[in-house]
């Protein structure tokens, strides 16, 4: 679905985009991740035939980019670096201004419209007045910039910070939505600061760090048991003298065990005598991940 091989883009010296191999498979949702400046856009932008690559290759949807960008991109849905619109009209003439470009721009007036209010009701702004979008919320205008995406039915979904501007209740909207479009066949790349959300929506990741991509696969691989588990005790030294060799950290309360079956562990303490408060199994998350495989760069600015 998206391949991009020795993906470079440099800007004078600075190197936005270094030697970048990343896939989207059919059927993913993939959640891409970075810092501020680490070239998540930028490569977003270099997908969508906006930008020229210095070096290397883009294929999206199997198709050179952007020399297939006429037959690729009305397959594409995106929302990148915020919706766009015109300020002064609503959003239903927006949007049907857009659809009226499109490939179905053709097509009767009729279904147009019908394709219009679908999209409305389904990104929850079915019941919007003809304010015009200049009069938007922040969480409205997202929506709007959704409903754009997704008025064609595209195959391929490119989304940025989708849920940016909006409260917690519309913030599972969008999961939901994004959850309901993958299930109808779309592909879904996901670009957000969210740790969270990702890991909830994502199967596959890929992580930049400073232009290089530094972490690519499964979720279920990068996330899960550790191997370790957190034993909480009151007797101490009597584990840890049990345990010899597989204790990698003592607390006053507990251990840190390295121990892959917690179920015989705590049947190894038991039968030796120590008193077992609980047995954690110990579950590396996305973020721990993300901060093991990036540099500990930072955009803070301490005072001098």
């Amino acid at each position: 679905m998206i391949r991009t091989t020795s993906l470079t883009k440099r800007f004078g010296r600075i190197i936005a985009v270094d030697d970048l191999d990343l896939e989207v498979r059919e059927g993913d949702i993939f959640g891409f991740l970075g810092a501020n400046g680490s070239g998540k856009t930028t490569t977003v932008r270099m997908l969508l035939g906006l930008v020229l690559p210095t070096s290397g290759s883009v294929q999206l949807l199997d198709r050179p980019m952007p020399s297939a960008a006429h037959d690729v991109l009305p397959q594409v849905g995106a929302l990148v670096e915020g919706p766009s619109a015109y300020g002064q009209l609503s959003g239903r003439v927006n949007l049907g201004l857009l659809d009226a470009a499109g490939p179905h721009g053709s097509g009767r007036r009729r279904d147009r419209k019908r394709r219009t209010e679908e999209a409305l009701d389904r990104v929850g702004l079915g019941g919007v007045d003809d304010r015009p979008v200049r009069a938007y919320s922040l969480g409205m205008r997202q929506r709007l910039g959704l409903a754009a995406a997704i008025m064609r039915t595209p195959r391929l979904l490119v989304l940025d910070e989708p849920t940016n501007g909006l409260d917690p209740q519309g913030i599972q909207e969008i999961r939901t939505l994004i959850r309901e479009l993958h299930a109808g066949g779309t592909t879904v790349l996901l670009l957000s600061h969210q740790l969270a959300e990702v890991e909830q929506l994502c199967g596959r990741v890929g992580v930049l760090d400073r232009g290089r991509l530094v972490l690519q696969g499964e979720m279920s691989d990068l996330c899960g048991p550790t191997g370790r588990v957190d034993l909480r005790t009151p007797d101490v030294e009597r584990a840890r003298a049990l345990l010899d060799g597989q204790v990698e950290a003592v607390a006053s309360q507990g251990l840190l065990v390295r121990h892959p079956r917690p179920a015989e562990l705590n049947a190894m303490l038991v039968q030796g005598g120590v008193r077992v408060d609980a047995l954690t199994p110990e579950v590396r998350t996305l973020e721990d991940a993300v901060l093991a495989a990036t540099s500990a760069g930072t955009d803070r600015i301490e005072r001098s």
